[in-house]
């Protein structure tokens, strides 16, 4: 397991790979699933509605971001059950029906990836790949810090590996980006911005999830950019086209509806306690490692060579929401990567 890994990454990832409780190979598996219903998991002092399938498989977490569902992996979870992974895919705290803690500092990196730790002993498993997307990547690269021996390797979509900050994150986009910056903006007028998503979510929503902005004509909207953001509740955005089916939009419009953004924006008002609370944290992702940006995404990329050391890099022509615009092409790249360097290790 450990061939061509050195130093500090070698130490660190001295733990191998070892089946969970419920791990019997030769289980039977559906090779075409439809989306699973969740069920209401205990841990780490809260609840998570979590949606599972291929039990039985090598455990796999799919973690989603702001603001999704664990739905927004509904592409991908037939063919990694097909290929036999057990996939376990979360509404993460403070999302879907999963709990939402009132405390802004129970949403902070310690109790988000603490929920992920948690789920794995509830599921009776040790070790287990993940997959994150936008504020999930930021997760599952922290959890890779924090919890290395949990993590066989990760592969993340949209936001690169960023080393810890000299200063304060919030305070320093502030300087640079201005109040309205919607990170900003969260912390500084907390609950504004969720109250306005609230009002009116399907419009946010439908203004969110839309793709094809950067082949408009039209005085560029592209994606939704940091300030734009925070009046998307009180536009309709015209450029690009709609990135989901109305089917597909209702199920993150209803569960929004029931849950608020609220607490999924507490997640942004943490970036502070999290750089406070990660001084001592090893800068150092040493599990194997894949990143796919999109080519059009808002988010920039990053040069992660020297904290992520076994890195492969994939570009694809999309925007922010990389598993649903090019879902067969993700699908492809995550089953390829899987096959290449994470099978080796089991």
């Amino acid at each position: 397991m450990l061939a061509g890994i050195s130093g500090q990454c070698g130490a660190r990832l001295k733990h191998s790979y070892k089946p969970g409780a419920n791990d019997n190979r030769a289980s039977e598996r559906t090779r075409f699933v439809t989306f699973p219903q969740a069920r209401m998991i205990p841990v780490n002092g809260i609840e998570l509605a979590v949606h599972e399938a291929g039990q039985g498989g090598i455990p796999l977490v799919l973690a989603h971001g702001w603001p999704e569902l664990a739905y927004s992996w509904r592409y991908q979870i037939p063919a990694l059950v097909a290929a036999g992974y057990h996939v376990i895919a979360p509404d993460q705290r403070g999302y879907g029906r999963s709990s939402k803690p009132a405390n802004v500092e129970e949403y902070d990196i310690h109790h988000l990836t603490g929920d992920h730790v948690a789920l794995l002993d509830a599921l009776g498993i040790e070790k287990a790949i993940y997959v994150g997307h936008d504020w999930g990547a930021i997760i599952v690269w922290h959890h890779a810090l924090l919890h290395p021996e949990r993590v066989l390797g990760v592969a993340n979509m949209s936001v690169p590996f960023h080393v810890r900050e000299p200063a304060d994150p919030v305070a320093f986009w502030e300087k640079m980006l201005g109040p309205e910056f919607y990170i900003v903006h969260f912390n500084r007028q907390p609950g504004v911005a969720a109250a306005a998503f609230d009002r009116n979510p399907e419009q946010f929503l439908r203004n969110m999830y839309r793709t094809k902005q950067w082949l408009s004509k039209a005085a560029p909207e592209g994606e939704p950019r940091g300030q734009s953001i925070i009046h998307l509740a009180d536009t309709v955005v015209k450029s690009g086209e709609p990135l989901l089916s109305e089917a597909d939009l209702q199920v993150f419009v209803e569960a929004f509806k029931a849950g608020g953004f609220m607490a999924p924006s507490n997640w942004y008002r943490n970036f502070s306690r999290n750089w406070e609370t990660t001084a001592d944290v090893e800068q150092l992702v040493c599990q194997p490692a894949m990143m796919i940006y999109g080519e059009y995404d808002m988010v920039r990329t990053a040069d992660m060579t020297a904290y992520v050391p076994d890195l492969e890099i994939h570009t694809l022509p999309c925007g922010h929401w990389i598993q649903q615009e090019q879902p067969a092409e993700t699908t492809r790249l995550l089953l390829d990567w899987l096959q290449r360097r994470m099978r080796p290790l089991l």
